[in-house]
């Protein structure tokens, strides 16, 4: 019987050590096994739940990732087929569903035909326009 109770609290001290426990609780001597077990199980739950948490906001980023991608070729898609807009150098990136638009362009007025179409585009949450109006040359 005393065997199997040292190898329940040698077990313990083991997995308490593997997941990150606090220190000294294998040590403590006075610790029942049971105790010892408990303080390891619940160590053991933590680092399932920190894993878990880990995963989830990975799974959350990539999803984002994924839809700021299908949001961008969208607006690069209704900017090249916007007469106004189709011949000027646009750069559009998205972040969090918040579009930018960058680069020149040859008037206000087709900055302005750019951010509308950025911002009636599907899964848009905002659009920063930040296009300069390049100057025209003079003939």
């Amino acid at each position: 019987m005393r065997i199997k109770l040292t190898l329940i609290v040698i077990m313990s001290g083991v997995l308490s050590a593997s997941l990150g426990a606090t220190s000294g609780v294998a040590q403590e001597s006075n610790v029942p096994a049971s105790e010892s077990m408990h303080r390891a199980g619940e160590s053991a739950g933590n680092a399932a739940t920190s894993a878990g948490h880990a995963v989830e906001h990975t799974y959350h980023g990539a999803a984002t990732a994924l839809k700021d991608t299908a949001i961008t070729a969208k607006v690069k898609t209704a900017l090249h087929e916007n007469k106004s807009t189709k011949d000027s150098d646009i750069h559009v990136t998205t972040i969090a569903g918040v579009v930018a638009l960058t680069g020149s362009v040859p008037s206000s007025e087709v900055s302005e035909h750019a951010q509308h179409a950025a911002e009636q585009t599907t899964g848009v949450k905002g659009v920063k326009n930040q296009l300069a109006v390049a100057p025209t040359a003079a003939h």
